[in-house]
């Protein structure tokens, strides 16, 4: 490949098809036609002497060499963007796209206050919502699929800390919450005390977001010599709310998570009979966008949308 003969705006759409794995979202995202964006990638081809590039029945699987050379074109890209950051964000004359990894109760949760402050400012910015399907979001970050991950990431946060200021990740405390058991209002033992023979024997729900068969409680049961029956595995704390709501089954969830399943008036908490820690949701992302004004504007907004929403904040950043 001849450096000096290549068209540099060839590489953004390199990195818009890595993102999105379709030439129609790419396209959308570059404000380009996709016949556009299929004669880049095939300019691009060309360029490098190799495929890129795979057609699928869903869209468009990079070859190994495409997933090698991502990392060092997103690197550049994000290098040269945060160069050329004017360092001030007008969000109602500048259009920008946000990619955020949350949850589905985090969203409900986030969302409504932070869409709420969008409109009343008349903010250009269109938010994407992105699975979270780990509790460490730290390599979607460092590849750029998202721009931040809200979530609860114990392992994560404790890695960037014992990194100090080598981390290539920041994070802020947005809130902290109780785990409590839940079950259906008229469920057997919704008006007694939760003991720990009863809640082992009960049928259990888990919520697992990588679809893993056990979790911390079965971590904490198990430091007991206890265990428990699952019987169900689902991935979104709504699912959850219905499912429970309807059957025999217990689940654990976040106290601040029980209004976002939609079934607060159809379920009952209790105490659970075994300590826990608090789940502690976070905000993390790369060093990359620390400072870049767009970023700096959202992270603004996501944390006083943590406070309208009554959740309440940690006023300090964790630099690490």
């Amino acid at each position: 490949m001849n450096f000096r003969n290549l068209d540099l705006n060839l590489l953004k759409v390199f990195d818009a098809v890595m993102a999105e794995r379709s030439l129609t979202r790419a396209a959308s995202r570059l404000a380009m036609t996709q016949p556009a964006v299929s004669h880049a990638l095939k300019r691009l081809r060309e360029a490098t002497g190799e495929e890129l590039f795979v057609r699928q029945a869903f869209g468009m699987k990079p070859t190994l060499r495409a997933e090698s050379l991502w990392p060092e074109v997103r690197n550049a890209l994000d290098r040269l963007r945060a160069a050329l950051d004017p360092g001030v964000y007008e969000p109602t004359q500048e259009e920008f796209t946000f990619r955020i990894a949350m949850a589905d109760a985090t969203a409900a949760l986030i969302l409504p206050p932070l869409v709420a402050r969008l409109e009343t400012e008349g903010a250009l910015a269109n938010i994407h919502v992105l699975p979270l399907t780990t509790r460490d979001p730290r390599a979607m970050l460092e590849q750029g699929e998202a721009d931040l991950a809200l979530g609860y990431f114990p392992g994560a946060v404790a890695a960037l800390k014992s990194q100090g200021e080598m981390a290539l990740m920041r994070q802020h405390r947005l809130y902290e919450s109780d785990y409590v058991c839940i079950m259906r209002r008229g469920h057997p033992l919704a008006s007694s005390t939760l003991d720990l023979d009863t809640y082992c024997a009960a049928r259990h729900l888990l919520v697992s977001f990588s679809g893993r068969p056990h979790g911390f409680v079965d971590e904490a049961l198990a430091s007991m010599g206890r265990s428990r029956r699952i019987v169900l595995t689902v991935n979104q704390f709504f699912t959850a709310g219905r499912v429970v709501a309807q059957s025999d089954l217990l689940t654990v969830l976040p106290v601040s998570f029980i209004e976002a399943t939609g079934y607060k008036q159809q379920l009952a908490e209790r105490p659970l009979p075994m300590p826990l820690g608090r789940v502690h949701v976070d905000m993390l992302w790369h060093l990359r966008n620390d400072g870049r004004s767009a970023q700096r504007w959202l992270r603004a907004c996501l944390i006083d949308a943590a406070k309208q929403a009554n959740l309440g904040t940690n006023e300090a950043t964790i630099a690490t």
